[in-house]
C-alpha cells in the first residue's frame, strides 16, 4: 500500500484570506490523493515554529513573509511552494492572488463611483502590500488622477505601537484632500483606517470612501460602517499551490515562477456606497441606477427619477462615467451575473432572473459579448 504523503501547512488561520488558501488545499486533496496534513497554530509574521526543525515529511505548503521562515524552510531541504508574495525564496514556485489586477479592481471601483482625488493606505512589513500600491498609483496615472499615501511607519523593522500609528494615521486623514477614495492594503488596514476617520471627525463615505482588500466577512460586516472589500480567489490560490506540491514531491521539475490568480470581485457595502460626482442629477441618476439596475428597469424609468431629456442626461452622463446609462445599467448586471456564477449553484434562468434580464438567453448573448465567454465557461474558470 503505498503511504501518504506527509505535508505541513505553514499557514495562519487568524485571517480570511489564509483560511481560504487551507480551503482550497483540502479541496485539491479530496478531489485527488490523501496527504497526511500538519496544521500547527501559527500567526502571521511569527518567527519559524520549533517543531518545523524536526519535523520529517514530505512536502511545505509555507507563506514565506520574512527571511527568517525563508532559512528555516529552506534547511528541510524539502519540495515547497510559496504562497506569499514575499518572494523571500527565489528557486520555488509560488501561488499568489494577482496584486495587480487587485489594485486596478480598487482603482476602478472608486473611479466608477466619480472620485477623482485617490489614496492608498498600506502596511510597509509586506512586499504584497507594495505591490498594491504600485500598481493602484500606476492605474491612477493612466486616469491623470493625483494619489495620497499612507504607510505603516517601522522601527527597527518591527511596526510602531498601534496607539501611535493609530494618531499618525488620524492626522493623515485630517491633511487629505476631500472627497477621496482610499484604497486599504488589506482588510484589517481598512479597519484602521475607519477607526480614524472616526476620531478624525471624517464622515464616511461621504468625505472618504474606503476600499479593503479581503472580503473577511466578519470582519467587514463588524466594521462602522461596513467595509467594502476586493474579493481574491485564495480557495483556487491553494487548490493551485496543493497541485504544484504534489507534482514536485512526486519528482517532476516545476519551474520557480508566479501563478497569479485574479480576484473575484468587489463586495460592496456602506464604506464605498457613494457618488463624488458634482453633477446632482447624473448622481442621482446613477444612483437610481445601482439601487434598482436588477430590477429590469429601463432608461426610461430612469428618466422619471431624474428631470432631465434622454438627450441630455445621456450627454453628461457619459461626461462623468464614460458610459450611457444604458451601459451602466448592463455593466452592473453582468456584476450581479458574475457574483452569482461565482459564489451559488443557482441555475442560469434563476439567475437571469435575479440579475434583471428578462430572459435568459439575452443574459447568455449579453454575457458572452461584454465578458468574452458564456456564462458556463465563467463559472467552470472561476470555481476550478
Amino acid at each position: 500500500m503505498r503511504k501518504r504523503p506527509a505535508v505541513a501547512l505553514l499557514i495562519e488561520t487568524s485571517n480570511a484570506y489564509a483560511r481560504g488558501l487551507l480551503e482550497g488545499v483540502m479541496a485539491w486533496v479530496r478531489e485527488h490523493r490523501p496527504w497526511s496534513i500538519y496544521l500547527p497554530e501559527q500567526g502571521r509574521g511569527d518567527p519559524p515554529p520549533e517543531w518545523l526543525a524536526r519535523w520529517r515529511g514530505d512536502g511545505l505548503i509555507a507563506r514565506i513573509e520574512t527571511p527568517q521562515i525563508a532559512r528555516a524552510v529552506m534547511r528541510k531541504r524539502l519540495p515547497v511552494v510559496d504562497v506569499s508574495a514575499g518572494r523571500h525564496v527565489r528557486s520555488v514556485p509560488w501561488v499568489e492572488t494577482d496584486d495587480e489586477a487587485i489594485a486596478r479592481a480598487a482603482a476602478e471601483h472608486l473611479l466608477d463611483r466619480g472620485f477623482r482625488r485617490l489614496a492608498f493606505c498600506g502596511d510597509a512589513r509586506f512586499n504584497w502590500s507594495k505591490h498594491r500600491r504600485r500598481h493602484f498609483e500606476a492605474v491612477a496615472r493612466e486616469k491623470g488622477v493625483p494619489v495620497q499615501a499612507f504607510e505603516s511607519p517601522l522601527r527597527d523593522g518591527r511596526p510602531i505601537p498601534l496607539s501611535r500609528e493609530h494618531d499618525r494615521l488620524v492626522a493623515w486623514v485630517r491633511r487629505l484632500e476631500k472627497p477621496v477614495g482610499v484604497m486599504a492594503a488589506y482588510d484589517i488596514k481598512a479597519q484602521q483606517l475607519l477607526d480614524a476617520c472616526r476620531d478624525a471627525g471624517v464622515a464616511v463615505p461621504e468625505e472618504v470612501a474606503v476600499v479593503g482588500v479581503d472580503n473577511d466577512e466578519l470582519l467587514c460586516r463588524l466594521a462602522t460602517p461596513p467595509l467594502s472589500s476586493v474579493t481574491p480567489n485564495a480557495r483556487r490560490t491553494g487548490y493551485e499551490a496543493a497541485g504544484l506540491l504534489d507534482r514536485l514531491m512526486r519528482g517532476e521539475r516545476v519551474p520557480p515562477e508566479a501563478h497569479l490568480i485574479p480576484p473575484m470581485g468587489i463586495q460592496t457595502r456602506q464604506s464605498t456606497d457613494i457618488l463624488a460626482v458634482e453633477d446632482r442629477e447624473v448622481a442621482a441618476a446613477m444612483r437610481f441606477i445601482r439601487e434598482h439596475a436588477c430590477d429590469g428597469i429601463r432608461v426610461e424609468e430612469v428618466l422619471k427619477a431624474v428631470p432631465l431629456s434622454r438627450r441630455i442626461l445621456e450627454r453628461r452622463f457619459r461626461k462623468v462615467t464614460g458610459r450611457t446609462p444604458h451601459e451602466e445599467i448592463l455593466r452592473l448586471r453582468l456584476d450581479r451575473v458574475k457574483q452569482l456564477l461565482g459564489e451559488t449553484d443557482l441555475s442560469l434562468e434563476r439567475i437571469a432572473h435575479l440579475a434583471g434580464f428578462a430572459h435568459p438567453e439575452y443574459m447568455n448573448v449579453a454575457f458572452k459579448r461584454e465578458v468574452g465567454r458564456t456564462p458556463g465557461d465563467y463559472r467552470r474558470r472561476v470555481r476550478t
